[in-house]
């Protein structure tokens, strides 16, 4: 072949040879719901695409979360608490972003319960024991002058549709959900006590890792954060388009949906920060669980160096 087929040639290979591929990329998420919309708004609407990332976004129960990272089977999860609490225990592993300022969470009731003292020798229902809802009912309780471990039954029943059989059935008096469910609950005349964000301050949903991701991935790292606060941006500038989303993704009815856009979008910040003092909240709140005595510098828990690159990236001003 002479020079200049030669060159032909390998022209042509080179034009039908395909675009680098995105990178592949596990998140775990405890429910497709209003709560971690953000990855399915960053999933439907390509912001994961954008950073060249292909990401699978997968339902785990925390505590299969946790134990899916550490293995190494996802890459990240959005249970912030969890990733807290397991890094106390000494798994490494780290928050590295923060895209809910407090708990969307609700404390629903029976109709004749009028307050969340009332529940003082009731059962509550939640998700899993350590799980988010969890720990957002018993930080509602603690509000309120009631101990989660003495004063009221703790009952873990896994999904929403299924704590909202047990309220129907009378197995429990009282759960703990998110959007969609307490719209949902409401149509069925139970009660909603307490929301979350209206008596406490308390990154709930966020982005972990392992330290090993941090160091050896740090521009997927960034890249995973960036394509969520793009999503987090999209929410809070896009009522119509995140209901559509939250309606398609979490398979949710048109109206429970905007029901559930509308009770939890302000709680939904604009930069990936994680607050100092309510981080400070989330190990303390952990430190109790585990009956840690010491003080837990932020940084043994979460690294936000990548956080401000890629708030400089996108031209975000972190606060």
């Amino acid at each position: 072949m002479n020079k200049f087929l030669w060159i032909c040639a390998a022209a042509a290979v080179l034009i039908a040879a395909p675009a680098h591929a995105a990178d592949r990329i596990r998140i775990s998420v405890t429910n497709f719901n209003m709560s971690f919309l953000p990855s399915g708004i960053a999933q439907k609407k390509g912001f994961f695409k954008e950073e060249g990332l292909e990401a699978e976004v997968i339902r785990m129960n925390a505590n299969v979360a946790i134990a899916a990272l550490a293995s190494g089977d996802v890459d990240y999860t959005m249970v912030f608490g969890s990733v807290v609490r397991a890094a106390l225990r000494g798994l490494p592993m780290k928050v590295v972003a923060s895209f809910i300022d407090s708990s969307t969470h609700a404390l629903i009731a029976r109709a004749d319960i009028k307050s969340a003292r009332d529940l003082k020798g009731k059962t509550i229902g939640v998700q899993a024991y350590g799980a988010t809802d969890h720990l957002a009912g018993s930080m509602m309780l603690r509000h309120f002058g009631l101990d989660a471990e003495k004063d009221v039954k703790t009952v873990a029943l896994g999904s929403a549709s299924a704590r909202l059989a047990a309220l129907k059935e009378g197995v429990i008096d009282a759960a703990v959900i998110s959007p969609p469910a307490d719209a949902e609950a409401k149509k069925l005349g139970f009660a909603v006590l307490n929301r979350a964000y209206e008596v406490f301050n308390f990154p709930f949903v966020g982005l972990g890792t392992q330290a090993k991701k941090i160091s050896d991935r740090p521009d997927e790292v960034k890249r995973t954060i960036k394509a969520l606060i793009k999503a987090n941006r999209y929410l809070r500038q896009n009522r119509d388009g995140a209901i559509a989303v939250l309606a398609d993704w979490g398979r949710t009815e048109p109206a429970l949906a905007s029901a559930a856009y509308d009770s939890a979008y302000k709680v939904y910040n604009m930069d990936g920060s994680i607050p100092e003092d309510g981080l400070r909240a989330v190990i303390d709140q952990a430190r109790r669980e585990a009956k840690i005595q010491r003080e837990v510098p932020l940084g043994e828990v979460s690294d936000i160096a990548l956080l401000r690159e890629a708030q400089k990236e996108l031209g975000v001003k972190a606060r």
